[in-house]
This record gives structure tokens, C-alpha cells and sequence, in this order.
């Protein structure tokens, strides 16, 4: 039985003279202040309704009974304004640009019960802090507006449909402020069958990013059933599918706020005690080495000598050591989702981020890693293994608002 089943849907979208002001960054990529500031000018945000308390006072709990009815609102006014539903399901081929790099993937819907199965395979744990947010959302809005990001071993069958649709006229294809180029097509109706039978044959997916979208999705189609209110989309959710040969994760870097009671030269001294360090660059050369910035200078930490905890590709990563021998025993950092004293920093922002952070007294020392691979995610994955938090960062970031499924 095919574990990769891909479903057209009726897609709610923007009027293609709406689609660059709809369109929004991901929810949970920016802060409430952040999203207020992208809004300012913008009635037709999408982050109106993803983070719909911008709209509120201040000081409003952004879990409040009133941020979800604040969405409903929002979310309806849009789609009078400007928002269309497809008169029938259809697949969508979605490019994004960033630079020099381009990769294309399907848009359609991917089956709950496949992924609560591990046909759509997973990396990482989730919060039910965060599930529990993304579920009230979707079920206030029986609409999922969160896209998921999938990746698969790249098929040469899926590769030919994909350059048969997108040699034609897109739907959308505009460049946000930003600088990274969006474009979308939908495909024929008789293009349709071919992308479901080629898709059939994939034996896996992989949550690339996203994993909290799926959950809440899978959540939220049981609380509807419980309801007796759930519908056959429900039992889908919306991604986009790229090939692996195509996707990009640059690093995901770590900043620690304190030196848990050293001082720089103490830390520095304690740390050659356990690894080779010398003076470094602000990008790690290679896997194994992770630049470290303390006190205006880099270092380059050579972690080849370190042993894995087990013998798991997963904690043979640079994360992995990272945080069990320097994170964990010198610097007293437990559990890094839930410790106030790290932060993270995604490689998009580069590592001047990192400088600034430290410079400006934000962060006592910062660390710049290597990126893991495609390869390294999909090989835990068929594992059943999970990675570190906070181990990728996958960029270019797709736009919320483009794709909406109702459910």
C-alpha cells in the first residue's frame, strides 16, 4: 500500500492582485512585536489571522479566547475582500528563489492517518503548548493556514510533471521586500491523475518543517470527530512537497546568555581542557568544528575527538556533542527547549547576528555550527531516530496565505 498518497484540494487563495500583500511569513517565525510591525501598513496581512493579536491591546495574552475569535473575524473579512475558493480540487507547483538557490514542490494535501503511521516520517518532538495553539486555530477556523514543508528522495517521473506545469503561466509570481521570489502555478486538470500515480510510488515523506503544523492538524481532526463535525478534509492536511536534491538547511546557531559563573578566560581555559581550540573564522570549516565567539574574538572548536553517546547517527551530530559536553557540563544548559539562558539563531540572519548579540551584552558567548545535511535528517528519520532541537534551519521559508485548506 502506497504510504505517500497525494490528494488535490479546493484551495482558498488570494485574487492574483492581492497575492503579495495576502501572503505573509510564517506564523512562528517573528515575534508579536515583529508580526505588529509587518501589519502597520497592511489591512490585508495574512498575519492578521495567523497571529491575530496584533489586532489587540498590548498586553493581551496571546492565547486569550479573544485572539481566536479575533482570527475567525479577520479570517472572514479577508476572504470577502479578497479571497477566492477553487471551484474544484486541483495540485499546485510552488517555486521559491532566494539568491541563487531555487527548488520547486508540490502543493496538495497529505494524508493524518499516513502521517500518524510514520509514512510521513519525523525528526523532531513538538510542544503541546504549541500544539495546543495551532489546533484552536485550525478548529475556530475549520481552515488549516499553516504549510507544511515535506521533503522525498527526488523521482524523475514527479520532476518531468513538475517542468510540464510550471512551463506555463503562473498564478502568482511576485517578490516580497524581503528579496525572495515566490511563484505558483495550479496544474491542468489532466496533469492531475499523473501527479497522484507518480507520487504513489514514493515510499516515504519527510517532515522537514512543520512538525507542530502537522500534529495541531492531526489534533484538530480528532476534536472534530469527537464533535461529530469532522469532514473528509480534515483528515488531510496541506503541504508542500520538495525533492531532496532541492532543499537547502543552512545552520541553526546557539547563543548562551551567561557563563554559568566563569569568566571568559576561565570558560575558555575549562573548555581547551576538553577540546582543541583555536583562533577561528565566524563559519565553521567543516562538520566537526563549530566557531565559537566570546569576548570580541573566534574560535574554532574541534569536536572530531568527541565520542557519540550511542551509536545513533543523531548523537554523533555536531549539535548533539555540542550540547552534551559544552553546553550541558560546562555551561549548565539542560534542556535547551524549556532554558531561558539559550536562544537560537537561524543561519539566515548570518553570523553578525551572532557578534551583535554578544557585543551588545545580549548573549555571553555564541556558537555558529555547520549545517546538517538532507542526508542526516532522512537517515534518522527511517530510523525512527530524533534529532536535537533546534538542529536545521531550512530557508527559503514558504509565505502563509498563498494555499489555505478548508477543512
Amino acid at each position: 500500500m502506497a504510504v505517500a498518497s497525494l490528494h488535490p484540494f479546493r484551495a482558498l487563495r488570494p485574487l492574483p492582485e492581492h497575492a503579495s500583500a495576502v501572503s505573509s511569513v510564517p506564523y512562528d517565525v517573528v515575534s508579536t512585536d515583529e508580526a505588529r510591525e509587518l501589519v502597520r501598513d497592511n489591512p490585508l496581512s495574512f498575519l492578521r489571522v495567523t497571529r491575530s493579536e496584533v489586532d489587540l491591546p498590548a498586553e493581551a495574552d496571546p492565547y486569550a479566547p479573544a485572539v481566536y475569535e479575533r482570527a475567525q473575524a479577520n479570517f472572514a473579512t479577508l476572504r470577502e475582500r479578497a479571497l477566492v475558493l477553487e471551484d474544484g480540487p486541483s495540485l499546485y507547483f510552488y517555486r521559491v528563489r532566494m539568491g541563487e538557490h531555487e527548488q520547486t514542490g508540490i502543493a496538495g494535501c497529505f494524508s493524518v492517518d499516513e502521517y500518524e503511521r510514520d509514512g510521513i516520517r519525523k525528526h523532531e518532538r513538538t510542544r503541546r503548548d504549541k500544539e495546543d495553539d495551532r489546533t484552536r486555530h485550525i478548529v475556530s477556523l475549520r481552515a488549516q493556514t499553516g504549510v507544511v514543508f515535506l521533503t522525498y528522495r527526488s523521482a524523475s517521473d514527479v520532476d518531468a510533471l513538475a517542468a510540464r506545469v510550471t512551463s506555463g503561466t503562473p498564478l502568482y509570481d511576485f517578490t516580497p521586500p524581503d528579496g525572495v521570489r515566490h511563484t505558483v502555478w495550479r496544474a491542468a486538470s489532466d496533469v492531475v491523475p499523473d501527479l497522484v500515480a507518480a507520487f504513489a510510488k514514493i515510499p516515504a515523506l519527510y517532515i522537514a518543517d512543520g512538525h507542530h503544523r502537522a500534529a495541531s492538524a492531526a489534533r484538530a481532526r480528532d476534536e472534530l470527530r469527537n464533535r461529530g463535525a469532522a469532514s473528509a478534509e480534515a483528515g488531510t492536511f496541506i503541504a508542500v512537497a520538495f525533492p531532496d536534491n532541492q532543499v537547502q538547511i543552512l545552520p541553526y546557531h546557539r547563543i548562551v546568555k551567561d557563563l554559568a559563573g566563569r569568566t571568559p578566560d576561565g570558560f575558555l581555559a575549562a573548555l581547551r581542557e576538553a577540546f582543541p581550540v583555536q583562533d577561528g573564522t565566524p563559519e565553521p570549516a567543516r562538520r566537526g568544528e563549530v566557531s565559537m565567539y566570546l569576548s570580541g574574538r573566534w574560535h574554532a572548536i574541534d569536536l572530531t575527538g568527541a565520542r557519540p553517546e550511542d551509536a545513533s547517527r543523531a548523537s554523533a551530530l555536531d549539535v548533539a556533542l555540542l550540547q552534551r559536553d559544552v553546553l550541558e557540563r560546562l555551561l549548565k544548559i539542560g534542556d535547551i527547549r524549556t532554558d531561558r539562558r539559550i536562544d537560537f539563531v537561524g543561519g539566515a540572519r548570518g553570523t553578525r547576528a551572532l557578534e551583535t548579540a554578544v557585543d551588545g551584552g545580549r548573549a555571553a558567548v555564541a556558537f555558529s555550527m555547520f549545517p546538517v545535511t538532507v542526508d542526516d535528517l532522512m537517515a534518522i528519520s527511517d530510523a525512527g531516530g530524533i534529532m536535537p532541537p533546534k538542529s536545521t534551519w531550512f530557508e527559503p521559508k514558504l509565505r502563509d496565505g498563498l494555499l489555505i485548506h478548508v477543512i
